[in-house]
């Protein structure tokens, strides 16, 4: 069963709901509200309101558990642009676009959840506090860092066998 909300005409640019809508999908629709509660954005605000709006659409018109519901799709499109003018310089105007967006965000209970091992081990390895060159993509100046070292470690000990050899002969 698939459940859906729109908040049409959303006062906010569609590139910027986008960001935060990419997060989302594919969670619980508990853990997205609970994620989406402290993002400091205003789209995050827009889009947790037509997620609850969902999940009470499900509760209400389809009887379906809200522990259940996954977020299938959370699509947002470009809606009409307001166009202002302000004045300029030299009598001329320049354009003001105040643009808004339709959120559309669609509910299902009837898809697994996928988990990204990948991205979940490299934040366990950063909460950990494994070294940059372990973790995966890491710099290759930082991994370059410790060869330097090693060669002015291994310097010293060259200069003391050249002693050594001396003095023996």
């Amino acid at each position: 069963m698939e459940v859906q909300a729109v908040y049409r005409f959303a006062r906010m640019s569609a590139f910027k709901v986008r960001e935060v809508t990419r997060e989302i999908q594919g969670m619980y629709a508990s853990q997205a509200l609970q994620h989406l509660t402290f993002v400091p954005r205003k789209a995050a605000v827009l889009v947790r309101k037509t997620l609850a709006s969902a999940v009470a659409n499900a509760e209400n018109n389809n009887s379906a558990d809200a522990a259940e519901l996954v977020i299938k799709e959370a699509v947002v499109g470009e809606g009409p642009t307001l166009r202002r003018f302000k004045s300029r310089a030299r009598g001329s105007a320049s354009r003001i676009r105040k643009r808004t967006s339709h959120i559309k965000i669609i509910l299902s209970d009837e898809i697994a959840v996928k988990v990204n091992k990948e991205r979940d081990e490299s934040k366990r390895a950063s909460r950990q506090g494994r070294p940059v060159a372990e973790r995966k993509g890491a710099a290759t100046a930082v991994a370059a860092a410790p060869a330097k070292k090693a060669k002015a470690a291994a310097a010293p000990v060259v200069a003391e066998d050249a002693t050594t050899e001396d003095s023996a002969s």
